[in-house]
């Protein structure tokens, strides 16, 4: 363990002689951001934006969003499911989903195809950017980005015909192997196929079962890409997806411990199909974009909800509850664009201007069933359909010399219907809308400052089940006014990069989540409600830097800092913190090159302590991770070693306060604890 801890303070000591060619140091690549309407560098876009490259993605994570989120600012994520389906930004987004109303803050858009709320289909293979927008996107993308957005793109169809396989072995009987290739089959036509799977155990061994892969990662992804462009004037790109993670659920135990002793494991699946279609067309004046997305996803969710059995619990038996919900979401959108052209602006060519319209239409079906002893005692079969149609604008103004003014509004009517086998029945409609003003001053070339002010919304919702009081049905919908300011500087001739902002967002009618156990000898009588605060607040900073400091070395450094609080919330949290927002989050580290192929990545990331829920004021533990990769690479092969959380250290992703263990049933803190140490080697080849 002393050797573990010495190893950032030896790795940097032997940059130090580095320092002295640092004349000699590349220039850092220009990132191009995808998920804005027009794309665009990202040192030009006036927001807060991290974007993760496909070279930090195959260095910095081995196979799942997860390995990298520690990487963006303010960003969090709830341990409720085997991989991350519920995102935080700023403080702000769901930790689960236990009825068949989705609400989510946090959008997620893989491929132009929306999951928002089911983002467990984020595996890392063949990804050619992940992109982290941090506040809310009311012009781009309105009711799912309240807090931000999280968009994945896949690599797309080359130039020339391209291979890349992977082979991964590694502790917790992890192995993998991957492989995508494509290229032109004529002067218009091109593809891209690719396939990984990931198998491992899950980090628990059942001693009552005798199992260790009762908690397993069982992962599928397949992705095909087509593009015909047969000019410079029209593009279209097809992409299809099937992905199915046949993941096992049994994180839970007892003494918050990794050894588990549950006699009906749980599964928590996910199967998604999916495509979609853009078409871009570019005319005289405007461009024409077209997207077309459809997903169907059939998700189960099971756990045992005693994680014992008959013989542990001994006297007190039978005390056997499991809980199964069975999901099919369905979507489909539409989304129409039309961009200016040079020629075609508006206020004498001083203003380029976006005009949309967006269309989504969401059905979800869900099967809850609660079973004690093996029979059936609680059913709740449910049924909701939601529709959304927005129009939105945005126009770009250049005010005078190095000054940039951005204005984008989106209007947005939802109406949704919702019916249960308990008789509740709810069908709300509501228009909401957003958008934002930002100013930006380009110092020179390489440093700019901007500010603004930005509106997001969230619909409001209904609470369901079979207890709720007649009072607390439904909830209203929730606004957020950002202020933010930034600057970006790409500065010592192009080998530093960064990026600072502070922000200040203000939350009307805030939606919280609590909940409570109604039976205390029954772990699934759990009531939960989202309800209305009258208000909240979360600021804070985030920084963003990358220094190639050196030919051979270069430095990277994420910080987050927040502070959130309600306000004016009767019977709920008093002037507290928010759930899953802790005050700090960091990541720091190096990467060292040398021309002959050997590299090394070293990486610290670090998360404050965090309250669980609204509910309670039980708080994790702060935690700091250490995780490297070492190897040797040339044009085609690349073999490495890596190492996750090599210190071993115990932290908690998820965290429920509640009664589960007879005779007297105290509420005990249970957690779900991250994984612990895991190394491996991966060999690549690709040409």
């Amino acid at each position: 363990m002393s050797m573990i801890r010495s190893l950032p303070a030896a790795f940097i000591a032997a940059t130090l002689p580095a320092l002295a060619a640092a004349q000699d140091a590349p220039r850092i690549d220009e990132i191009i951001v995808t998920a804005d309407f027009r794309g665009d560098a990202l040192g030009r876009v006036p927001a807060s934006i991290t974007v993760l490259d496909a070279a930090t993605l195959r260095d910095a994570g081995v196979q799942h969003l997860e390995d990298v989120l520690a990487l963006v600012p303010n960003s969090n994520f709830s341990g409720e499911s085997s991989r991350p389906r519920y995102l935080q930004l700023r403080g702000v987004g769901e930790r689960s989903q236990y009825q068949g109303a989705p609400n989510p803050s946090v959008g997620f858009i893989v491929d132009d195809i929306d999951f928002s709320g089911i983002g467990m289909v984020a595996t890392l293979f063949d990804i050619e950017q992940l992109e982290v927008l941090r506040g809310p996107q009311g012009t781009r993308y309105g009711a799912n980005a309240l807090a931000g957005l999280v968009y994945v793109k896949s690599r797309e169809p080359g130039e020339q015909f391209e291979l890349d396989s992977e082979l991964t072995l590694g502790n917790d009987n992890a192995r993998s192997a991957g492989l995508a290739f494509g290229g032109p089959l004529d002067e218009a036509w091109s593809y891209r196929l690719s396939a990984q799977r990931w198998r491992s155990d899950g980090f628990r061994d059942n001693v009552f079962l005798g199992r260790s892969d009762t908690n397993r990662r069982d992962e599928l992804t397949t992705r095909a890409r087509l593009r015909y462009a047969p000019d410079d004037r029209f593009q279209a790109d097809v992409t299809a997806l099937y992905i199915d993670l046949d993941n096992g659920y049994d994180a839970f135990a007892i003494d918050n411990s990794l050894v588990t002793r549950s006699d009906r494991p749980g599964r928590d699946a996910q199967r998604s199909r999916a495509a979609s279609l853009r078409l871009d067309w570019l005319g005289r004046a405007a461009r024409l974009q077209s997207i077309t997305s459809a997903a169907n996803s059939d998700i189960e969710t099971s756990f045992d909800g005693d994680w014992g059995n008959d013989a542990f619990w001994g006297e007190f038996a039978p005390y056997d509850f499991f809980s199964r919900t069975e999901r099919r979401r369905r979507t489909a959108s539409q989304e129409l664009r039309l961009l200016s052209e040079p020629g075609a602006e508006l206020m004498a060519g001083r203003a380029d201007w976006v005009l949309g319209v967006y269309g989504l239409s969401l059905q979800e079906d869900n099967d809850n069933l609660d079973l004690f002893n093996g029979e059936v005692f609680r059913e709740l079969d449910s049924r909701y359909k939601a529709r959304n149609l927005a129009a939105f604008g945005e126009l770009d103004i250049t005010l005078a010399e190095g000054w940039q003014l951005k204005t984008g509004l989106r209007l947005e009517r939802r109406s949704a219907e919702y019916t249960d086998s308990a008789g509740s029945e709810f069908d709300p409609t509501e228009t909401m809308f957003g958008g934002a003003v930002t100013l930006t001053w380009q110092v020179h070339d390489t440093l700019a400052l901007y500010g603004g002010v930005s509106r997001g919304y969230k619909a409001g919702g209904f609470n369901i089940g079979l207890n709720i009081p007649q009072e607390r049905r439904g909830f209203d919908a929730e606004s957020l006014w950002n202020f933010e300011s930034g600057l970006r500087g790409r500065l010592l001739d192009g080998r530093l990069v960064t990026h600072l902002s502070v922000f200040y967002m203000l939350r009307r009618d805030q939606q919280v989540s609590t909940s409570f156990q109604l039976d205390p000898t029954d772990p699934l009588t759990f009531i939960f409600f989202t309800d209305n605060a009258a208000r909240g607040y979360n600021y804070g900073a985030e920084l963003d830097v990358n220094w190639q400091f050196a030919r051979e070395f270069a430095m990277f450094a994420t910080l987050g800092l927040l502070e959130s609080r309600y306000r004016e919330f009767p019977g709920g949290p008093v002037d507290r913190e928010q759930a899953h927002a802790p005050n700090y989050q960091y990541a720091v580290g190096l990467d060292w090159r040398q021309p002959k192929g050997w590299f090394a990545r070293l990486e610290m990331t670090g998360r404050d302590a965090f309250y669980f829920s609204d509910s309670h004021d039980q708080r994790s533990r702060a935690y700091h991770l250490l995780n490297a990769r070492i190897g040797w690479e040339n044009a085609r092969w690349q073999v490495s070693a890596w190492g996750r959380n090599l210190g071993n250290q115990r932290y908690a992703v998820r965290g429920f306060f509640f009664g589960n263990e007879p005779p007297d049933f105290a509420d005990t803190l249970y957690i779900r604890r991250g994984d612990p140490r895991h190394v491996g080697v991966s060999l690549r080849y690709g040409f």
